[in-house]
């Protein structure tokens, strides 16, 4: 049974509620509700004027309603007399189908109707800059070979810990927090969970981290690649496929190749067949190409995959499987939307599952320095737009998320690159004027 989300608030002191859903461009848009209102707002939702954000809507449509998911509210830990909830859009009292919260859900029960329980972790990487998003706020964090650096971590020990602390009252588990592999950059790790979950905490995380950022004077940034010649943002998603109880992995099994169970395989086979089709929401920015089809960092490599191959524990590959019973999306950058990546996992692992999808051979070289001996793997698109047209004339990957959904997307990050396009840059001026 649903959780009364007044009675809930009384008993926490919370008197608002963030009532909050995703756009299609990954922003969080919300109505602050004072909590006396809030158990009408669970029936009725929240309502939003829906072309007023990223979504496939024109002024004339009705008022898009965004109603609360009860078990999914968390109370602020920064300010608990607030609560933040995620909300699944409605439009005429049906579904809004291209709402990333609901195409997520529809693709978490279709996989239970065939025995599938997905769940997954998150990698997020981010940035911590000065307020003005131009620079690494700490002067001191400046070595070539900036991963783990433990002095640079402690010097951030206040906002780290923080987030960190905040996560074990909330229950999520986390188990380790690092500085990354460029300055300014740092990485935290939460448990596992079911595929909507980790959508929720992800989203949560996002906001929750530029909040306690800003509060201590900081910018936090998960653009995919803010600074030329730095490694990238990445998100990786470790994924793993349960029995709908939640009990045993379908994925792992001793007895086959890296302990991958045939379904696990298949499953995995169905993210390698839509790799490239996959990089328009993994990757769903102009920016996000400058980190999967980037040069050589500063510190001696990228992190991030331009090819379709799969590997063991290898971090050169799109994927890699660290161990038993999972594996290790290396894709995902940290522009993409928490809802459309989750679901977009489920879509392409279930098409393989149903398909019984070969990933192809497995490699174990070093893709950094022998990638150019491979022969007949696919590369990953070069731009948005080569990625959108992957997305477009893959009709299969379409269906599973949706047409609705797949039209709006395309729709609007066509307009996207568009306007991208048409931007006069600095290069141009510094490299063209004269011809």
């Amino acid at each position: 049974m649903a959780k009364d989300l007044a009675k809930w608030a009384e008993s926490k002191g919370v008197k608002y509620f963030m009532v909050s859903y995703t756009d299609l461009f990954g922003s969080q848009r919300a109505k602050l509700v004072p909590t006396q209102a809030i158990n009408d707002m669970a029936v009725d939702g929240a309502g939003f004027a829906g072309f007023a954000t990223w979504l496939d809507l024109t002024p004339a449509h009705p008022d898009m309603m965004a109603v609360p998911d009860p078990e999914a509210a968390i109370q602020l830990p920064w300010k608990p007399e607030v609560a933040w909830v995620a909300s699944n859009c409605v439009m005429e009292d049906k579904p809004l189908a291209q709402a990333p919260r609901n195409v997520l859900r529809r693709l978490v029960d279709e996989a239970a109707k065939e025995g599938l329980r997905v769940k997954t972790g998150v990698e997020p990487e981010f940035f911590l800059l000065t307020p003005e998003g131009d620079k690494c706020a700490d002067p001191y964090d400046a070595a070539e070979k900036p991963c783990y650096d433990q002095q640079a971590i402690m010097r951030r020990y206040d906002v780290i810990s923080e987030v960190s602390d905040y996560m074990l009252d909330m229950g999520w588990e986390p188990y380790q927090s690092d500085h990354e592999d460029a300055i300014g950059q740092f990485e935290m790790n939460w448990k596992y969970d079911d595929a909507l979950q980790t959508a929720d905490k992800l989203s949560f995380f996002k906001f929750m981290m530029k909040s306690v950022a800003e509060k201590h004077g900081l910018r936090a940034t998960f653009m995919p690649k803010p600074f030329k010649g730095l490694t990238g943002s990445g998100c990786h998603a470790h994924i793993s496929v349960w029995s709908v109880d939640g009990k045993t992995n379908a994925f792992s099994d001793p007895t086959k190749e890296l302990s991958l169970s045939d379904q696990g395989r298949h499953f995995l086979g169905g993210i390698m067949k839509h790799a490239s089709a996959l990089a328009a929401i993994c990757n769903p920015t102009v920016n996000s190409y400058k980190r999967i089809n980037a040069p050589r960092t500063s510190s001696g490599a990228t992190w991030a995959p331009n090819t379709v191959t799969w590997t063991g524990n290898n971090r050169t590959h799109m994927v890699r499987v660290p161990g038993p019973g999972r594996f290790e999306l290396r894709l995902p950058d940290g522009a993409a939307n928490p809802y459309l990546l989750q679901a977009v996992i489920i879509a392409a692992g279930l098409d393989g599952v149903r398909t019984k999808a070969d990933p192809g051979r497995r490699y174990d070289i070093d893709m950094y320095q022998q990638g150019h001996t491979v022969k007949g793997a696919p590369k990953l698109p070069l731009n948005l737009l080569d990625a959108l047209r992957e997305y477009d004339k893959d009709r299969t990957l379409k269906s599973m998320m949706g047409e609705e959904f797949s039209s709006a997307y395309l729709k609007l990050k066509h307009q996207e690159w568009n306007s991208y396009v048409s931007h006069f840059s600095r290069w141009e001026h510094e490299n063209t004027l004269d011809i």
